[in-house]
């Protein structure tokens, strides 16, 4: 059976004093049926790893490098991100996609500097509102799944979490319905049928989009959904917790 996982992506938001409240609130969670990740901007990375090394919390970053090493200035390889004891990185964010110009070619070569050094990769696919409104939902996200399943070994899947953000409802306060949520990972989890029965069955699926404590419980109850990669919400205590334990 698939583990559950909340992740939580703090965005540009954090300051020592908050990275510390927060961590220390969060540190209480206590469930050993679940994994809980948070993602802090880089700067904050070594204190989140410090903060959290009596929890079950983990700590990744918000992206990486597509390259090992060199000459790119202002880039975080994984190999660094790995060094200062984080164990996961988010690739592919919407956000990234869509402002900084990360492209399918990108996101394999991204993931596969993750793995190379031993982090766990969270992909994250979706589809703009206006994908979408014309139908082409699922052929945005075969296609940005398609990098992947073709080029990594059934292998890497072991070390990969997939992560499904409809861009439309990212900050907006507006969340697929849970029937839409629970088709579109359905049909993620069919995409890496081409990979193997075993890597579908075992690879987890998170919802990503304005995920709150009051939708989570009915989001998470979908059989494909595995958990969720929380925005906003995971920068308040409170809201993030009751979403971990919903």
């Amino acid at each position: 059976m698939r583990r559950r996982l909340i992740a939580g992506n703090w965005k540009m938001n954090a300051s020592v004093d908050s990275v510390r409240t927060l961590l220390r609130a969060l540190s209480e969670f206590q469930d050993d049926s679940k994994d809980v990740v948070v993602f802090p901007p880089a700067p904050y990375l070594a204190l989140a790893v410090e903060l959290t090394k009596q929890s079950q919390i983990g700590v990744g970053a918000q992206t990486c490098a597509a390259y090992e090493s060199g000459a790119y200035t202002g880039e975080v390889a994984a190999s660094m991100v790995h060094d200062i004891g984080a164990r996961h990185v988010l690739v592919g964010h919407s956000e990234r996609r869509s402002l900084f110009a990360e492209n399918d070619d990108a996101v394999l070569a991204k993931t596969q500097q993750a793995l190379a050094v031993g982090l766990t990769a969270y992909v994250c696919v979706g589809e703009t509102l206006a994908q979408r409104q014309v139908g082409d939902e699922q052929a945005v996200v075969a296609q940005q799944l398609r990098r992947l399943v073709t080029e990594l070994a059934p292998a890497d899947w072991q070390h990969i979490v997939i992560a499904y953000e409809p861009v439309w409802a990212i900050g907006t306060g507006e969340t697929a319905t849970p029937a839409q949520a629970q088709a579109m990972h359905a049909f993620i989890r069919s995409q890496l049928q081409q990979v193997s029965a075993e890597v579908a069955e075992r690879t987890p699926i998170l919802y990503g989009g304005s995920v709150k404590a009051a939708n989570a419980e009915e989001l998470f109850s979908q059989p494909d959904i595995d958990g969720g990669l929380v925005g906003g919400a995971s920068l308040d205590a409170q809201e993030f917790l009751a979403i971990c334990r919903s």
